[in-house]
């Protein structure tokens, strides 16, 4: 079964003209996928725990309103992480599509370490420094992916 899965993923990988090494880019886009997930368990326990305090299941506002302070936080860090993984997801698959992934392989740990301390400080602390922090983050993320579109369009554009 595990050499099954192995093969499918070595085919995936050829198929996708990803070679049998994971770049840097790839790397990063899993791991921003796979934090996205974390956070949607974390806050699926947010809510199991106002459900066992006897929230009704059909009630929760989709804000987080209705939960607790750090309830509230989970879910902007949640929120707040899957609407940027549409942006950062998306040129990662552009550079590995396109096999420029030399364009995002410098900066993609670093805009995955940004998303995850935007979301760890989100889910920390709403004090002014938190929240400074925490805009910084987004900020080095957003800046990051301005860099690579400029890249990817100046790549694209005959000169």
């Amino acid at each position: 079964m595990l050499w099954a899965a192995s093969q499918s993923a070595r085919n995936l990988r050829k198929l996708l003209n990803l070679g049998d090494t994971m770049t840097a880019t790839t790397c990063a886009l899993l791991g921003f996928i796979a934090w996205s997930i974390l956070l949607t368990f974390a806050l699926f326990g947010m809510r199991a725990a106002a459900t066992l305090k006897g929230k009704a299941l059909n009630t929760f506002n989709a804000t987080g309103a209705d939960l607790d302070d750090f309830g509230l936080r989970v879910t902007r860090a949640h929120g707040n992480s899957v609407e940027n993984l549409a942006i950062v997801a998306g040129l990662m698959l552009y550079a590995i599509a396109t096999d420029q992934t030399a364009i995002t392989n410098g900066l993609a740990a670093v805009v995955l370490g940004a998303r995850v301390v935007q979301s760890v400080v989100h889910i920390a602390s709403s004090s002014v420094p938190a929240v400074l922090l925490r805009a910084t983050a987004f900020t080095v993320q957003m800046v990051v992916s301005l860099l690579w579109v400029w890249q990817f369009y100046h790549a694209a554009s005959p000169v």
